[in-house]
């Protein structure tokens, strides 16, 4: 099983918010404000994508992973996912700042930290006790070594702590970490979008160039760094509050140039034709030299250029094929994606547990190709059951009168909470 640093694509994560919007019609001093009439389907479905994508991803390798997007290009579902992240977040907490203050959405954003933190916390105890219950119950040592908990068992005090400190993590708890301290500087990012959010976009670039020209990072327990460089993921996290406050709009020209749709497909290409020498040695030779020393390393840990700029070419052709109106949205067959994107730190907890099960089952039980798939799709059929069952009871729970109301933006509007 591989680490979430290398199969994670991506994520990511936002809760709903279930905040009411006021007056469409108030001005928005110095912040652009996004319009939306309805639910934004397409975050969504494609949050609810990465998360099918993250758990293939950390299952053995198998038919299925072949048909996650890490196999075709530089990108996978994390800056999928944190790019939601950022848009959802800077849409609801965007308008509750307005609206409400920044007192006010800065406290109901650390509430939602905290929420997210605590889920963190709640998921590595349980999954502590899932591997070192099978570790024990199946006398093989090598899951505590291969799930990272070995220091945990040589020295849980300490390690205990340093999980709290969120600087000590298993495989494939990495996301979480990371998305806590992005939601911790949402307060400082939203504040700065009221006064220019292209000022706002342009220090977050100045940031991600000095991370890569000063080493910036942030360690881990024992020893190391976290897999997900915060320093430098920011990036697309505000790039995704840019886009939510009327970047995304101000782009339309571009987005819409038949230009950006040639360089974006050629783009795709290219990425497809390096990763393909990955996996194919004997295309490996057809690639000059020099390319492959400017190129290599292509960081996951530190948001490499290139996997930046291979997502910004999905998402222009995405966003110029895929139309907001797409009747395929309302499609029965896409209902479990846009479900599990609507409640996706619930799933996403869910998805590690399937996965580190699906590893165990594959460990011990002799299956073949056969059993991989039935595993993959039996996690995807869990996690969408448990979407439907958390929205239903959202519903239910509505119908009866208890939807919270607060001063701010609606996160159905904007396809999420955050």
């Amino acid at each position: 099983m591989t680490s979430v640093a290398d199969q994670i694509s991506g994520p990511p994560l936002a809760a709903e918010a279930g905040v009411l919007a006021r007056d469409a019609s108030a001005a928005a001093p110095a912040m652009v404000r996004p319009v939306a009439s309805e639910r934004e389907l397409r975050l969504d479905l494609f949050r609810g994508l990465a998360l099918w994508l993250i758990f293939v991803d950390h299952l053995p390798q198998n038919l299925l992973t072949w048909l996650t997007i890490r196999n075709y290009g530089f990108s996978d579902a994390t800056e999928i996912f944190i790019f939601i992240s950022g848009y959802t977040a800077s849409f609801v907490y965007g308008r509750a700042m307005r609206d409400a203050g920044f007192v006010v959405a800065t406290a109901r954003i650390l509430r939602r930290v905290w929420q997210i933190y605590v889920a963190h916390v709640f998921l590595f105890t349980i999954f502590l006790a899932e591997i070192s219950y099978v570790a024990t119950r199946f006398e093989n040592p090598l899951y505590t070594e291969e799930m990272g908990i070995l220091d945990f068992l040589k020295e849980p005090d300490i390690t205990i702590v340093q999980a709290l400190l969120l600087r000590f993590r298993p495989v494939n708890m990495d996301v979480l970490p990371l998305y806590i301290v992005l939601m911790l500087f949402l307060p400082l990012i939203l504040w700065l979008m009221r006064r220019s959010a292209d000022l706002t976009l342009g220090l977050s670039v100045l940031l991600y160039a000095a991370t890569w020209e000063f080493d910036l990072y942030l360690s881990a327990y024992p020893n190391g760094f976290w897999a997900f460089n915060p320093f430098a993921w920011q990036l697309l996290f505000v790039f995704g509050a840019w886009c939510a406050q009327g970047g995304a709009q101000r782009m339309s020209r571009i987005l819409a140039s038949p230009v950006t749709l040639w360089i974006s497909i050629a783009y795709l290409l290219f990425a497809f034709f390096v990763t393909l020498t990955w996996y194919v040695p004997q295309f490996s030779h057809l690639m000059p030299k020099r390319l492959e020393q400017w190129m290599y390393p292509i960081s996951k840990t530190d948001l490499d250029v290139l996997r930046f700029a291979h997502f910004l070419a999905l998402a222009a052709v995405t966003v110029r094929f895929l139309r907001k109106d797409w009747p395929g949205l309302k499609s029965p067959w896409l209902k479990p994606l846009i479900l599990c994107g609507q409640h996706s730190l619930e799933i996403f907890c869910l998805g590690v547990f399937l996965a580190f099960a699906g590893h165990f089952i594959l460990a011990e039980f002799s299956g073949g190709t056969g059993l991989h798939f039935v595993i993959s799709i039996s996690g995807i059929l869990i996690m969408s059951a448990a979407a439907w069952l958390f929205s239903w009871y959202k519903h239910s729970a509505d119908k009866s009168g208890s939807r919270a109301k607060a001063t701010g933006g609606n996160a159905d509007l904007a396809g999420g909470g955050a």
